[in-house]
């Protein structure tokens, strides 16, 4: 089989293709063909040194694959060959709380999924919904599920209230779906014509440009008659942290979701937008195999489908890197494996 492998640190070229054995599921494991493969900002971050988690020797990058089960091991009981499945992004996280000893994550601690086949246990890995392709089924592990149980994991967000969701990156393109899909109102931010009309398009009642509107936490509010969004779901922490939380209405929430700050490392709340708000600030970090199989089942029911900006080819590796990176994608970036 095929694989890339991270062999050296800060730059793309560092993910070179081998081949190798193709492995054989052990008894509690199952062998995925895999179909395609999803991009994430922590992929970015592991290449350049600066996850949280250091990255293992050699490592297969990638943590968002789907594919199809081709062998099962002798004691498997969740799956069979020819079932539909994706990897989870915490494979030892099956429920509840996470705790330290699950960190351990595909493509950084662990070998990911850009490879051909690879091996998963069998409790690391769900069934995707029929009516998604290889392509959309590859985007859910990570932004799929994190937009999933930031709408869904703190306070039960009721129909009728606000969402606000901030830019158009893959992440906050899931939340104005799942926003929709729970009876929300949404509030999008863009600074592009173009993206705020694709955002319609996808479901947002209302845009707010944050360039032409630098105090945009009270245009929401303008909106909204005063009241402010029930749930800000926070995408770039230092930059835009204050107007969120200027946004946000006094007993909301503000889902902070960042992983790493390009710009900035401190994170500020000015005392005046502290002592006007009693919002709870809640940090998500994408989710469990529990908020995987719920967010299914709605996508399911809903027949949704993540959006897609560019599918590549397993040759173009480094170009699909090259192109996230760039910030210009609305909606994930793809590679289809085979």
């Amino acid at each position: 089989m095929r694989a890339y492998h991270l062999e050296t640190l800060g730059t793309v070229d560092g993910i070179v293709p081998r081949e190798s054995a193709r492995p054989e599921p052990g008894p509690r494991e199952i062998l995925v063909r895999v179909r395609a493969v999803s991009l994430n900002k922590r992929d970015l971050l592991i290449l350049k040194g600066t996850y949280p988690l250091k990255a293992a020797p050699d490592v297969i990058p990638l943590s968002d694959g789907a594919g199809e089960v081709v062998a099962v091991g002798a004691e498997v009981t969740r799956f069979a060959v020819g079932d539909r499945v994706a990897g989870t992004y915490f494979p030892n996280w099956l429920d509840g709380r996470i705790t330290p000893d699950r960190f351990d994550q595909p493509g950084a601690t662990l070998d990911g999924m850009l490879t051909e086949y690879a091996c998963l246990c069998q409790e690391a890995a769900v069934r995707v919904p029929d009516h998604l392709t290889w392509e959309e089924a590859a985007c859910l592990p990570c932004v799929g599920v994190t937009a999933w149980q930031s709408l869904t994991g703190g306070e039960p967000l009721t129909p009728g209230q606000v969402v606000l969701t901030l830019g158009t990156g893959a992440l906050s393109l899931f939340v104005v779906q799942f926003a929709k899909m729970l009876g929300a109102e949404v509030i999008a931010t863009t600074s592009s014509d173009a993206k705020a009309d694709r955002l319609k398009a996808l479901g947002a009642d209302h845009v707010v440009d944050y360039a032409g509107n630098p105090e945009w936490g009270l245009a929401v509010r303008e909106l909204t008659g005063g009241r402010g969004a029930d749930l800000v779901v926070e995408t770039n922490g230092p930059d835009t942290i204050e107007q969120s939380m200027r946004a946000a209405a006094l007993y909301g929430q503000i889902v902070l979701l960042t992983t790493g700050y390009p710009r900035r490392h401190v994170i500020e709340i000015s005392s005046a937008a502290y002592a006007a708000s009693l919002a709870t600030i809640r940090r998500v970090f994408v989710g469990s195999r529990a908020h995987f199989e719920s967010m299914n089942r709605a996508l399911e029911l809903h027949g949704t489908r993540p959006v897609v900006d560019r599918v590549l080819g397993f040759e173009e590796v480094r170009e699909a890197f090259c192109h996230y990176e760039s910030g210009t994608a609305f909606g994930k970036v793809v590679i289809r494996v085979g």
